[in-house]
């Protein structure tokens, strides 16, 4: 899904998810599909952990006593969220660097393609070839749309299975954290997808030959942009995103809520 979210944003093969899906298969086969896995799986162990790690060691801080985090003030929520996204964003950003050039590299003509081998080839390679620049390629637009994931992501969870667990099994019942992870998978898509192609048009680009780059910066790729296609544009594959990243972030909460509640039952 990630790999088909990708083209599209691209360009040049279509907005159907399915449609460009088989011309992918058509063009690489069906691995093609899993161009970039190695730093897809990096980018998780190093973003994922370290945001939900840092998210709930602050939630826990704040929460109050005798409540959950629902009941945690939405401005600290939101300030908890911007803490452990920024920071996350920050560590996962080689590793989400590589993985835009892995899957983007079969776009390019031949003599222009990088050819990594794999995630850590490729973050090898940008740190030696291109220094810490290039090692942090995008790390500005990343910083910024890993904030507006975990803006839409981690305030809106607790919130959503105080919201829906009385139509369920409670506020902490299995059910009532499915939906709410989905719900907050949904508005963590909608509020991030425009931050996210931003990133993706700044970390594919590569300089043309007299070392000039299209876009000199995040609000200049905005700004093009939209004056090129409108700002509808910025939601360009948002079907797709949205299938990418709602079951992931609903597997994400179901998970980490279920490993935290075995964790207490322990004593630990």
């Amino acid at each position: 899904m990630d790999m088909i979210k990708v083209r599209i944003q691209i360009g040049g093969v279509g907005t159907n998810p399915l449609a460009v899906g088989r011309a992918i298969v058509a063009e690489s086969g069906v691995a093609g599909l899993y161009q970039g896995l190695s730093a897809g799986i990096l980018r998780q162990v190093f973003y994922g952990t370290s945001r939900l790690g840092i998210f709930r060691t602050l939630t826990n801080k704040f929460t109050p006593e005798g409540k959950t985090a629902a009941d945690i003030p939405f401005l600290t929520k939101v300030g908890c969220s911007l803490t452990a996204g920024g920071l996350g964003a920050l560590i996962g950003t080689p590793a989400d660097a590589a993985l835009v050039r892995m899957q983007a590299d079969s776009t390019l003509p031949e003599a222009q393609r990088r050819n990594y081998k794999n995630g850590i080839d490729a973050m090898a390679r940008m740190l030696r070839e291109e220094g810490l620049a290039g090692f942090f390629s995008g790390a500005g637009p990343t910083i910024v749309r890993g904030l507006a994931m975990n803006v839409g992501m981690l305030t809106s969870y607790d919130s959503y299975k105080k919201l829906v667990g009385p139509l369920f099994d409670g506020k902490d019942g299995t059910i009532t954290r499915f939906v709410g992870g989905a719900l907050s998978g949904w508005t963590a898509a909608t509020v991030a997808l425009p931050f996210d192609y931003v990133k993706t048009m700044l970390q594919k680009q590569k300089p043309d030959a007299a070392g000039k780059l299209e876009y000199a910066g995040f609000l200049d790729c905005g700004r093009k942009v939209i004056a090129a296609r409108g700002v509808l544009s910025l939601w360009t594959g948002y079907p797709t995103f949205v299938a990418r990243i709602c079951p992931h972030i609903m597997l994400t909460w179901v998970f980490m809520d279920t490993i935290n509640g075995s964790l207490k039952g322990m004593g630990m």
